[in-house]
């Protein structure tokens, strides 16, 4: 917004969104390896079906529009039995009032299986009871550290800004458009295609400056995808 022509420079980034997702989609990934040197080491399987989104969307007249500014991610679901390892967060989590820090997890088969919170464990332990599916992933997200909200080092402790600084994951639900004809499926039918369903959907910041992450087709050939905290490709 403060570039000498605005709608040109979002444009632009649109355009960069839209090549990130392009690459993502077209090689069809199977599963994601996250590590950093504060302790992530997570593998997120991605369903048969999944899709990439991020950036710009068009409304029903065909209009080209952001739904949220800033926008900088660009994100699918995980499988919900295919998370294993664990991650731990690389900013605060403002979840009903409450500071949850300094929080890492550790999953198996895609469940939460233990936790620590330096701040907010019985807030971290409360979101995690929400019901059964809070205790797994709805969400991945891919988030440069290079980011402007990043840059700017500040924390809001809004998720719609802090979320646009970090790569991060959700607690919960996942969403349906994240699968091939998803909007049009049944719960029982994403649930087959591996969907996570919750009455929740809590983002939570993991992204460093020495994250990388490595992605698997389904031939098992590695692409870097993230290298240092940011696009690799």
């Amino acid at each position: 917004m403060n570039s000498d022509d605005p709608i040109e420079a979002w444009n632009e980034h649109n355009n960069n969104i839209s090549k990130n997702l392009n690459f993502l989609n077209s090689n069809k990934l199977k599963k994601l390896h996250y590590k950093n040197s504060i302790g992530t080491d997570l593998t997120i399987e991605l369903p048969e079906d999944h899709i990439w989104l991020g950036g710009s969307e068009k409304c029903a007249a065909g209009i080209e529009f952001n739904a949220n500014m800033p926008t900088e991610e660009v994100y699918t679901l995980p499988k919900k039995t295919g998370i294993n390892g664990t991650v731990v967060s690389s900013k605060p989590l403002s979840y009903g009032g409450n500071l949850i820090d300094d929080f890492s997890l550790t999953f198996k088969d895609g469940k939460v299986i233990d936790f620590t919170a330096k701040d907010g464990f019985e807030t971290l332990k409360k979101l995690l009871d929400s019901d059964d599916g809070a205790k797994y992933l709805g969400e991945v997200a891919l988030v440069p550290y290079d980011s402007p909200i990043s840059n700017s080092n500040l924390i809001f402790y809004n998720t719609l800004f802090d979320e646009n600084a970090a790569c991060h994951l959700a607690f919960g639900k996942a969403y349906p458009t994240c699968i091939i004809n998803g909007e049009n499926l049944s719960d029982s039918e994403l649930s087959k295609k591996g969907a996570n369903d919750s009455i929740i959907h809590v983002d939570f910041m993991i992204g460093t400056k020495d994250l990388d992450i490595i992605g698997y087709t389904e031939d098992n050939t590695e692409i870097k995808i993230f290298t240092s905290g940011n696009w690799a490709f």
